[in-house]
């Protein structure tokens, strides 16, 4: 499966911006999906997840009621609608295709199973 990521930009702080990421393969319905960003000098990190039906959510607390993960599956699309930008925000966001959802947010640490990364967008908030 192939992610494609767009969306990304220079916006300033308080502003907003709407992440995509397009799969690829005839059975995204089924897909759990993630969003994960990495800084500059630091280790990448959890965003969102979204579970198969969509009907589940999990989010970092750093972005949490910020952030709101969905999709639309005759898309084949997943979003990341990013609110109230802050400049600790900016970093190369990353979809990715995960084996599982969990509402738990220490499941997405350190994972080295990960199905398939898209190519990162990068995210640019200015104070």
């Amino acid at each position: 499966v192939q992610l494609q990521a767009s969306g990304g930009g220079l916006v300033q702080a308080g502003g907003s911006l709407r992440l995509s990421c397009v799969a690829s393969g005839r059975t995204f319905s089924r897909y759990y999906m993630d969003w994960f960003r990495q800084a500059p000098g630091k280790e990448r990190e959890f965003v969102a997840a979204i579970n198969w039906s969509g009907a589940f959510t999990t989010y970092a607390d750093s972005v949490k009621g910020r952030f709101t993960i969905s999709r639309d599956d005759a898309k084949r699309t997943v979003y990341l609608q990013m609110n109230n930008l802050k400049p600790d925000d900016t970093a190369v966001y990353y979809c990715a295709r995960d084996v599982s959802f969990s509402s738990d947010t220490f499941h997405y640490t350190g994972r080295d199973d990960i199905i398939d990364w898209g190519k990162g967008t990068q995210v640019t908030v200015s104070s």
